[in-house]
């Protein structure tokens, strides 16, 4: 009879838990530990430097430094906000090094 009250408040915790929106792998918040852009929120998993832990970061602002968006899913400097374009001068070694920066500009905005 004690296994089965046992086992009853066990389902009953279990039902009754509500998740955290926050996840431990994934929708994890700016400055988080990360491997993938794809867990962050923000969608930009940040580092400083090849020997740095990689972080959740914000997206760039307009006329900031950004990356063209990349396979790695890891950037030293962060991809543009929504609406925004990073213009950049894309190379074969700078894509390959994750290296082609550029800053970014209004999409719709007239370019001078």
């Amino acid at each position: 009879m004690e296994k089965i009250l046992v086992l009853l408040l066990v389902a009953l915790a279990v039902v009754y838990a509500v998740p955290d929106p926050r996840g431990i792998i994934i929708n994890l918040e700016d400055g988080e530990l990360c491997l993938n852009s794809v867990q962050c929120k923000s969608k930009c998993c940040h580092r400083d430097t090849g020997l740095s832990l990689a972080r959740c970061a914000p997206k760039a602002s307009e006329n900031s430094e950004c990356s063209a968006k990349t396979l790695y899913g890891v950037y030293y400097k962060c991809p543009c906000e929504r609406g925004l374009t990073c213009e950049v001068d894309k190379t074969i070694v700078g894509s390959i090094t994750n290296t082609n920066f550029g800053i970014c500009l209004d999409a719709g905005g007239s370019r001078e």
